[in-house]
């Protein structure tokens, strides 16, 4: 039966203190992934600028392949001892891994050690995360009465979208005050650095928590699980909900939130050529005014349940994300976006000497003639097309009716080959009317901040109830291992690989907009296997249990 009854003062500061605590931790997990080009020229200096960018992504996305590893080890810890013990070892852990990053030397400094031990701290960081989330989610719906646990937790779900919002804006104010000469070279370690001011109050906070009333009746009872990992994932009948809330839910809407809040920024400033600057105003302008709907979703939810919101969140974005993404380029950089209409870029070459743009050792150098010329497209982020040539041709790039001849890179005047290629293919470019970089005064930034919006929206849908959901399907002696396992996959790996994936099939095919299919295709998996396999929970489901 549904209380409704206003909020009690502990029920508020359970909430409060939950989710301040937990967008720190985001704070600190995504300060990397908002400052990935800097970090690519601190860190993984040597290796050529596409390779560059998707290992600098690669590293990003370190942090989530493991977040499911800490989802299983504190989620039994969770289960075992209690939500607010797990809370304090995961803060604990983000925290001093994040100073450390800012106190880390660059590759110039001590060479291939430095992007060794930044994604051992992304690792770290990926483990406390694992721990949060599901924690934070539990603890919560466990104070919540019946009715009311999507409002509840809905708090907690506008948390990621906090850190990322405090993330743009503490980089914002760090790159207006030292000015970006400065912030790249040492400015850039100040948002790490600060981040310990963060975790004192972040501790301070959750020392003032008791743990959940759930857990403590169900200790007093004698009903808590003795082997929380046996019983979520070695029993069939558990696992299988385990598999449908992954599936059926949480990869779907971990990409919807990486494409709405993570590939939408590096997209402008990539593919659009959009300054950092701008970029990070338009997409926190764009996450202040959509955050509150992650609230209205949740309580949304409490009245007519949670699955068909979050489905329609992953179908409405898989149908729209192609023309809202052409939509960004042309309001974001109309002079590009009319360049690449009216003189396409093509590159006819043997298929035999073209290779996958993706060299994460550094060690393999782009030599024939087709790989040099499509290099040289993939670092400026222009978009192509490929069309076949005859068996052992030099490649060409013709850009609207100009042809320009690549060159090979293993021949005796390579470096003046290159000097020549360069030269004619800036000045065919810049014929063609391709920009070297965004102009602020063509852009149309209510519209640019209104396409960001409704992308943000539809992580609101998907994102909103999912905590709600996935509390709900398990019994309490399990809850904490079985939900964070499929939520940090879905977004630990569905999502977090999401931007180093579709960048990499971006430089695969040449077409900016290629990289789209991967978050449409997982959306469009998660709509029909959660149509079919999940049960709405709102009326408690295994809660009780």
């Amino acid at each position: 039966m549904a209380q409704h009854r206003p909020m009690s003062a502990e029920e508020k500061k359970v909430i409060f203190a939950s989710a301040l605590g937990t967008v720190f931790e985001w704070y600190d997990f995504y300060l990397f992934g908002v400052m990935a080009l800097i970090i690519a020229d601190q860190f993984f200096t040597p290796l050529d600028p596409s390779t560059k960018t998707i290992f600098t992504l690669l590293a990003f996305a370190a942090g989530f392949a493991v977040r499911p590893f800490g989802a299983i080890v504190f989620g039994r810890l969770g289960d075992l001892v209690g939500r607010k013990h797990t809370f304090l070892i995961t803060i604990l852990l983000m925290g001093a891994s994040t100073f450390l990053v800012g106190l880390l030397p660059s590759y110039h400094s001590i060479g291939i050690a430095a992007p060794i031990i930044l994604i051992s701290l992304r690792l770290l960081q990926g483990l406390a995360l694992g721990g949060e989330y599901g924690g934070a989610a539990t603890y919560v719906a466990e104070h919540a009465p019946d009715g009311k646990r999507g409002f509840y937790t809905s708090w907690i779900q506008t948390t990621a979208t906090g850190g990322l919002m405090l993330a743009l804006l503490v980089i914002l104010g760090t790159r207006t005050y030292l000015g970006e000469d400065a912030f790249k070279d040492w400015g850039w370690r100040v948002p790490y650095l600060v981040s310990v001011l963060l975790l004192l109050v972040s501790l301070w906070i959750r020392l003032q928590l008791a743990e959940s009333p759930v857990f403590q009746r169900m200790k007093a009872e004698g009903k808590g699980s003795k082997n929380p990992l046996a019983e979520s994932f070695g029993q069939w009948s558990n696992l299988k909900v385990v598999l449908i809330a992954l599936f059926g839910a949480a990869a779907g809407q971990g990409v919807v939130w990486y494409t709405g809040q993570f590939y939408a920024l590096f997209f402008l400033e990539k593919m659009a050529k959009v300054d950092s600057p701008t970029a990070n105003i338009m997409v926190a302008v764009s996450l202040i005014l959509a955050t509150p709907f992650f609230v209205f979703f949740g309580w949304l939810s409490d009245k007519i349940g949670r699955k068909q919101i979050i489905l329609s969140g992953c179908l409405i974005a898989a149908l729209t994300y192609f023309p809202l993404f052409g939509a960004l380029m042309h309001a974001a950089n109309p002079a590009l976006a009319d360049a690449q209409q009216k003189s396409p870029v093509t590159v006819y070459s043997d298929p035999g000497q073209c290779s996958l743009q993706f060299n994460p050792t550094g060690t393999v150098k782009f030599t024939s003639t087709c790989d040099v010329a499509k290099e040289f497209l993939a670092k400026g982020g222009i978009s192509y097309q490929n069309q076949p040539a005859a068996y052992g041709a030099v490649a060409e790039v013709k850009v609207g009716e100009t042809v320009v001849r690549s060159y090979d890179g293993k021949a005796e005047n390579a470096k003046a080959e290159a000097d020549r290629f360069k030269a004619e293919m800036g000045a065919a470019l810049k014929a063609a009317g391709y920009p070297d970089k965004a102009d602020p005064a063509a852009m149309n930034k209510p519209l640019i901040v209104g396409i960001l919006f409704l992308m943000v929206f539809y992580v609101t849908m998907v994102y909103g109830p999912i905590a709600a959901l996935l509390v709900e399907l398990f019994p309490a002696r399990i809850r904490y291992t079985s939900m964070s396992l499929p939520y940090h996959i879905g977004n630990g790996w569905f999502g977090g690989f999401l931007p180093a994936t579709s960048f990499a099939i971006v430089a695969a095919t040449g077409d900016i907009y290629k990289g789209l299919w991967y978050p449409i295709i997982v959306a469009v998996m998660t709509f029909v296997i959660g149509l079919v396999l999940v049960k709405d929970t709102r009326d408690g489901g295994a809660y009780h249990s």
